[in-house]
């Protein structure tokens, strides 16, 4: 139950003290619901207009009780306040309306249980807009208001409601354009405004007093008591727990009572109390923060995965799901590459400790942060997939080992480059394709997290994924060229994050004698003279033999080797005739790597691991100097 302690404080220490631009958290007792039509009344409960709402402003916050919250079925529990017409309506088969079939026999309990609902609201704690409501809804005349206003079309002849409209979708009438596909104009959604000359706010969703009001009252009615297994207190219990926790349509629930039919608890408690009571404000409260920490703050991986970090005061943390400069915040321009000469990671370190420092100045080493994660395998029931508490000075030690152990030279794109980590969507899609389905995404997602918040090794299987995917140059179309360049960015980061020992810089290492790096790097100066060839003689659009081979010669590097270099010979004639001076620097260059080989490793024709990445991709960075990179030109003044 640690977790719905957590979340119930985070709830009280946050209340009213939401950061700017942050929504407010949810009173309890209430949900949210996508409302089609408004009515506007007067203060004596007599109707004025009515209008159909655009999606922008359909979200509305209304009362609920624990039933109505989470409603489901063929009987659903109507709401105290703002419903679907078949509540709120008594004409409402009048118009050919049609109820849920649950309600078939009587079709006017749900009106009936709409009616009494609000009314013993109203008798408890009277309110001026609650009377004017009642008042309303008592004359029944809700649908044929609805009706003479427009706002739900009829068909002349019989005066019944037009349910579907097959004509030209650009005439048809509004409600049609707000209602899903799957609803009619008898499924609207409806709430009340109610203009009374001394309250200049004529919203129900707004009005602190109405919505307190119908917390006092619901929280009197209850009298359901026992212990509280999150506060440890004797209080009013819950019966049933919210849902809607990672959007508006979510049914899931965290927590869900069983019924009694399936004896979950049997063998084990007498019933169902014994095995779970939990508060019914500590849970309204609870699920409230969460539902606000996922909307604010949280990571989501299609419908079903959801990840979110906090603190429970509200104090700013770093990101876990995003790259180095979106974790820690800057400007991109602060985590660019630097000097290709220099060891880019002393710059970084150094940016990566101030950043560090400044969450540091904010959050106490002894505050608690807290990681959750959930998931769903069916419609109605949720799981915590992942759950961690640290201590603020844990937490951000985790969070800078992990931005200084697999932080890299990333090229995402023309615009997109910089030092860091790369974020764990990006992993997944770097080890599988951009196009791996959301079940493995998510899955991926949830094996990287314990890398980060944990500091557990790096899955081998992804690394291998990974660096094999960079190796394969050629599976990449031209135009897909930005995303191999961010593959083998992500591969670099992961097998220097992965092997420490090693300790590899981040820019070119020309002591490295390493059979897989100085491969690497020779492949990186055979691409380099025959791309230099090619844009000489104006021919841009060619890959070069290095590229189309970059897989074979990552499997058999030493006899590829043996197909690259003569391939090389009639390039090198053409430059030695049009640039002899670029040439020969590079030739020297190519001598230099291959003397440092060891006999016996220029040989061997084992495959390569994904140190040759490495290699290759800081020599080739050292060959093309960042400023340059912009440019399809290759420099003619390596670094050596």
């Amino acid at each position: 139950m640690s977790w719905l302690q957590k979340l119930n404080d985070t709830y009280v220490q946050c209340k009213g003290r939401e950061p700017d631009g942050s929504k407010p958290l949810m009173p309890i007792c209430h949900t949210t619901q996508l409302a089609q039509i408004e009515i506007v009344l007067d203060g004596e409960g007599r109707f004025r207009r009515a209008a159909v709402l655009d999606k922008e402003h359909a979200t509305t916050l209304i009362p609920c009780t624990e039933q109505s919250g989470g409603r489901t079925g063929t009987t659903p529990v109507n709401h105290p306040l703002c419903d679907k017409l078949q509540y709120v309506a008594a004409d409402f088969q009048a118009f050919g309306g049609e109820v849920t079939s649950g309600f078939a026999r009587d079709p006017a309990i749900p009106h009936r249980g709409y009616l009494k609902s609000l009314a013993d609201w109203a008798s408890a704690q009277p309110h001026p807009k609650l009377d004017a409501i009642l008042s309303y809804v008592k004359r029944s005349s809700v649908m044929s208001d609805l009706v003479r206003c427009g706002v739900l079309p009829t068909i002349p002849e019989t005066n019944q409601l037009l349910k579907t409209w097959s004509a030209d979708k650009k005439l048809a009438p509004a409600i049609f354009k707000v209602l899903s596909p799957t609803q009619t104009p008898d499924d609207a959604f409806v709430r009340w405004r109610v203009e009374i000359d001394e309250d200049p706010d004529s919203t129900t969703w707004a009005d602190d007093s109405l919505l307190s009001s119908w917390a006092t009252y619901y929280q009197d009615s209850q009298t359901k008591r026992g212990y509280c297994m999150a506060t440890g207190m004797d209080t009013t219990l819950a019966t049933q727990h919210p849902a809607k926790l990672r959007h508006g349509g979510d049914k899931a629930k965290l927590i869900s009572a069983n019924d009694g039919a399936g004896f979950t608890y049997r063998g084990r408690f007498d019933n169902d109390e014994e095995a779970l009571g939990v508060g019914f404000v500590a849970t309204q409260q609870a699920h409230n923060a969460l539902r606000w920490l996922i909307d604010r703050q949280g990571y989501r991986n299609g419908d079903r995965q959801v990840f979110v970090a906090w603190e429970p005061a509200g104090k700013p943390i770093p990101d876990l799901f995003r790259t180095t400069p979106e974790s820690l915040g800057g400007e991109p321009d602060t985590w660019s590459f630097g000097d290709a000469d220099a060891d880019a990671g002393q710059a970084f370190a150094l940016r990566l400790r101030t950043a560090i420092a400044g969450y540091s100045a904010k959050l106490n080493p002894r505050d608690d942060v807290v990681v959750i994660g959930l998931d769903s395998a069916t419609p109605g029931r949720m799981a915590i997939s992942y759950y961690r508490e640290l201590k603020g000075s844990e937490f951000l030690a985790r969070i800078e080992s992990w931005h200084s152990q697999f932080a890299w030279q990333q090229n995402y794109s023309k615009d997109r480059k910089f030092l860091g980590a790369p974020a764990p969507h990006d992993i997944a899609e770097a080890a599988f394709g951009s196009g791996l389905d959301d079940a493995l995404r998510a899955a991926t997602i949830e094996r990287l997290l314990p890398c980060i918040v944990d500091g557990a090794a790096l899955p081998f299987d992804l690394l291998r994924s990974t660096v094999r995917r960079a190796s394969n140059r050629s599976a990449f179309k031209p135009k897909e060229q930005h995303e191999w360049e961010k593959c083998l960015g992500i591969a670099c980061a992961l097998f220097k994050g992965s092997f420490t020992e090693g300790s590899y810089l981040m820019a070119l290492e020309q002591e490295r004698t390493s059979r897989d790096y100085l491969f690497g790097r020779l492949l990186a100066i055979a691409e380099d003279i025959e791309s230099y060839a090619l844009y000489a003689a104006g021919e841009k659009s060619r890959d070069t033999t290095a590229a189309r081979l970059m897989q074979r010669f990552a499997d058999r590097p030493a006899s590829t080797w043996r197909t690259i270099e003569p391939a090389l010979r009639p390039y090198i004639a053409r430059l030695r005739a049009m640039r002899p001076g670029p040439l020969h620097k590079k030739e020297v260059l190519l001598d230099e790597v291959t003397c440092l080989f060891k006999p016996e490793d220029f040989l061997r024709d084992t495959p390569l691991s994904g140190e040759f990445l490495l290699g290759y991709h800081c020599q080739r960075q050292a060959l093309r100097p960042p400023s340059d990179s912009a440019s399809d030109a290759p420099t003619e003044t390596p670094t050596n």
